[in-house]
This record gives structure tokens, sequence and C-alpha cells, in this order.
């Protein structure tokens, strides 16, 4: 196979986080053809000396043979699984360089819409950025050895002995099951030939109750004597496991889903709070994986909502009440719409637990919920969203604009999505007075915005 060796300026970094440029080499017949180059684990502004094979193409990725000149907020990356495992793309960039980075980028897709840059200040970052996430969802591999995904390639799974963005205790508990696997040499499931058992394993913690979930996804019902085996060594060994819960999933999408759950031990469910609220945090509720920033993001909204008594207001994609409840003892009533039912029934018990009773939650796609709500609600003073990453789309941001609420609170899981959406208020008299990146997952390339658009009078 042919390879050629080449020294590369990174002059930018892709949505994935890796580096990026291009060099120009002549094919046999002398003419110059661009060659462009995707560099994991390089930062902007680096030289590095890289090895291309089949150099023909126009595009190629490839890992760097060499670092010549180096960023200056280059670190070292301090988990042993950086170099192979695809969590943690950023390790290698001081963190206070990968928020500089996070501002950049939504300015970048601000800018792009038409809007004025200087509204987007400078990205929240954490005091640690490190054992951030309550959440993780960890794959077996055929061997039965469990772990996360390579890096660039989701059919592969490195085997972990730690996780530094985890809790501990989560870590602890993950490995305690990892060990357990290998003593009863239970067998893991083989994408490919869609056979085995064991496909993946979701733990979760509460930060605030220290509540911990363990959630066994398999092919098959619970396996016995094995079953029984980790009942006990987990329940002595980790008392705040108040649920261990074996999820059958037969389907051949590749997801955390189940179509028979079997609670072993404890409950189906934990508890969590948040801004003071109590939670009832199932396997499949949406709920923030970084409770130190999601406050932060709550408290955002509050401040440039500036909710009062006198108002109503609607919380459109409100998932489990998460900015719901906060805000309904602030108003004088709320409205929530979320078209995944299981989450609006949490919603409803999320309310009933914590003695909120001005708020109604339907659940219906935003777009013909928002037209429900508004027949039976009225016109709203506030209006916050907060959609997937796909964002909120064209024709929920127009129904939003012709409902006309005084105030519209966007929060934002993705900067591009964000950007087009608000774009299509314009017409409808919006204004952007400001725009707040937070981050919620250090050492990524994601980033969290809190808006706020203002109707002109």
């Amino acid at each position: 196979m042919q390879k050629e060796t080449w020294i590369v300026d990174i002059d930018r970094v892709d949505e994935k986080g890796a580096g990026q440029g291009v060099v120009w080499r002549e094919n046999e017949l002398g003419n110059k053809k661009k060659l462009k180059l995707t560099v994991p684990q390089t930062l902007p502004g680096e030289k590095v000396r890289v090895t291309v094979d089949q150099p023909e193409r126009r595009r190629r990725k490839v890992m760097p043979d060499e670092i010549l000149e180096a960023h200056p907020e280059r670190v070292a990356a301090p988990c042993i699984h950086f170099d192979r495992c695809g969590g943690c793309v950023w390790q290698h960039w001081d963190y206070e360089g990968q928020l500089k980075e996070k501002t950049k980028h939504v300015k970048h897709v601000i800018g792009e819409q038409g809007f004025d840059t200087s509204l987007v200040r400078d990205t929240i970052g954490m005091d640690n950025p490190w054992r951030y996430r309550n959440k993780m969802e960890f794959t077996f591999a055929k061997d039965g050895s469990l772990g996360l995904h390579e890096q660039g390639n989701f059919r592969k799974i490195i085997s972990l002995e730690t996780c530094l963005i985890a809790g501990e205790e989560m870590v602890e508990a993950a490995m305690e099951i990892a060990q357990w696997v290998k003593e009863f040499g239970l067998e893991g499931y083989d994408k490919d030939l869609h056979e085995g058992l064991l496909r993946h394993l979701m733990v979760r913690q509460s930060f605030a109750t220290g509540e911990m979930m363990l959630a066994i996804f398999a092919t098959k019902a619970p396996i016995q004597p094995a079953v029984d085996n980790l009942i006990a060594r987990i329940t002595e060994k980790f008392p705040q496991v108040k649920s261990l819960m074996w999820l059958e999933n037969t389907d051949w999408a590749d997801r955390t889903q189940s179509e028979k759950s079997h609670t072993l031990a404890g409950r189906d469910f934990i508890y969590d709070m948040m801004d003071g609220y109590k939670f009832r945090i199932w396997f499949d509720t949406f709920f923030q994986t970084n409770p130190t920033q999601a406050q932060k993001l709550v408290d955002l909204a509050v401040e440039m909502g500036e909710p009062k008594k006198t108002e109503s207001m609607i919380d459109l994609f409100c998932g489990v009440g998460t900015f719901s409840l906060p805000f309904a003892s602030k108003v004088e009533k709320l409205a929530g719409i979320e078209i995944v039912e299981t989450s609006i029934e949490s919603a409803k018990r999320n309310a009933s637990d914590n003695g909120i009773d001005n708020t109604m939650f339907l659940a219906k796609d935003a777009r013909n919920g928002l037209a429900q709500v508004l027949e039976t609600f009225g016109r709203p003073e506030l209006l916050l969203l907060d959609p997937p990453r796909s964002g909120a789309g064209g024709k929920v941001m127009r129904r939003i604009g012709r409902s006309q609420p005084e105030r519209i609170v966007y929060v934002s899981c993705n900067p591009d999505t964000f950007a087009t959406d608000i774009k299509e208020l314009e017409p409808f008299g919006y204004t952007l007075k400001v725009v707040q990146p937070v981050d919620l997952f250090p050492h990524t390339v994601h980033v969290e915005c809190c808006a706020l658009l203002v109707r002109n009078n």
C-alpha cells in the first residue's frame, strides 16, 4: 500500500473535536490536488507529522506520528484510556482553552445567522471538570469485557479500568459487575451476528441523594444462579444501590431500551434532586447528566426569564419537569408539553411529589401541542424551550413566533440548530438579548446555551 509522510499545519477542529489540516500533492500528471486531513488529538495552530496511506484520496483520517510544534495550551491527558477511548476527545487541551474554543464556536454560528456576536458571553466552566457525570452507559464486548466504544470505531469496545468523568462510586460498581461477568463466564452481545447475552450497563447516581441505579440490558431473562450471586454482592458492597435492574432487549437497534424489565433489588427508580425539588429517575428518564452545571442552567433561565406571579408560562419539550418545577413556583400557571408520554407521566408525578398544583402537562408533539395549549391556556407572557440536539425546527419556531409571548428563553444543547432556530423568530419581531454558553461536558466538543429573546413593543 502506498504511503506518504507529510508535515501538516492544523488550522481548526471539526465538529467531533479532531484537528483539521490540508496538504497539496502533485499527481503523476503534475497537477496539484488537495488532500484534507483529519488528525485526532491535535489542536489548532500545531504543526504535526503524519503518515498517510492511500494519499490519492481527497480525505483521510490519520493519527499524528509526532507533534512538531505544540500548542501552548496542550497538556498531558490524565486518563490511561485517552489514546483509544472515544469518550473525552479534548483531555489533551487545557480546560481554559476548551472553554475559549466553545465560546468561539457559539459566536461563529450566531454570526453566521447575522446576529451580533458581542451578545455571546464567555462560556461558564466548572471549578472541577472531572467526575461530573451522574449517568454512564457502558457496552459489553463479545468476550464479556465492559467498556466504551473505540475512537471512530463503533464496533470496537475498549475494556476500561477507570473513567475520570464518572463518579468514583459509579466506576467501582461498574468494575464489580465486570468482575462478576468474568467470574461466571457470561458472553457479550455480537452486533454483527446478533447473538449473545449482555449488551449494555447503565449506571446512574444522584449527587444529591447518593442513590444509585445499576441497569443491565440483556437479550434474555435473568440467568440463574449468576443473578442470585450478583444481587448478593451488590447489596453487600454497595448499599447506595437502590435500584438493580435487568432489562430484556432483543431489538437490533443498539440502544438502551427495554421490552421487559425485572427489578432484581430495590425499586425501579431512584430519587434525585434539582433546585431543591425531588425527581424520580427511571432507567429511560432524561435528566441532565451534569447536575452541577444543570443547576447553573436553571438559575440562568430563571434570571433571564424574570417570571412573575401574575404571568402564565409554557415549557416546550418539558421532559420530566426539570425547568417546569422551578418556574411553576414563580408564575401563576404553567403548561408543559412533551411528546414522550412516560416523561409527561413523570412530570405529573414529580409536580405532585413536590406539592406543585398550578401545572398542566400534555403528551403531544411540540407544534400541535403548542396549538392545543394556546386554545385552552391563552397566550403566555413567558415561553421556555429546551429541544433535543436536532433543534425545534422551523415549523415549531414559527408557531412560537405567531403565539407572541413577551419573552422567550431558549435552552440549547446544540448551538448550530439553536442559531438557525432563533433566526425564524426575527420576522415575528423578536430581538436576541443575550447568549450564555455553559459547559456541561468538559473534555468534549459539546456546549449548552441559555439565551433570551424579547418581543419588540
